[in-house]
């Protein structure tokens, strides 16, 4: 049974902590995210993924340091915050956008969350929700789904 201690199931938090903290790496390596959940592996995150309520509660930095270490995520040269000429939405907003573009395939593809979230952030919406300089992030979450099925821009 899925456990509901507030707004959320908590594996709903969980995928969330998940995201966000696979972008916190992403920003901190200055990676795009296809490269740190690749670097991560499956392994790996399904360990974040199984106990992000624990690692929640640590400071995200020593959490990020010790998966980057462990998982030997080097620096990289993609900087989309740099980049971003407007306002830089967080690490938690895009751990948001993920979460819910992940179980909407999750769910339509009849397929695990770890499977969706490989797929997804390894798709090229990954790339277009990346672009702080679009407006892409911040769409409806049934438009980037839909968007993601079609494997196109609507």
């Amino acid at each position: 049974m899925l456990k509901n201690n507030g707004r959320e199931i908590q594996k709903d938090n969980d995928l969330f902590f998940t995201c966000s903290l696979i972008d916190y790496i992403a920003r901190k390596t200055k990676n795009k995210r296809s490269v740190v959940v690749n670097a991560l592996g499956q392994r790996q995150l399904e360990k974040i993924y199984d106990l992000a309520d624990i690692y929640h509660s640590d400071n995200i930095e020593q959490v990020s340091d010790d998966f980057i270490q462990q998982s030997d995520i080097q620096n990289g040269t993609f900087d989309n915050v740099k980049e971003c000429g407007y306002s830089i939405p967080s690490y938690w907003d895009m751990g948001k956008v993920y979460k819910r573009l992940i179980k909407g395939v999750a769910n339509a593809e009849g397929i695990s969350i770890i499977d969706a979230l490989f797929k997804v952030y390894n798709s090229f919406i990954s790339e277009k929700i990346d672009d702080y300089n679009s407006s892409m992030y911040y769409e409806n979450p049934s438009y980037l789904l839909e968007c993601y099925l079609e494997n196109k821009v609507l």
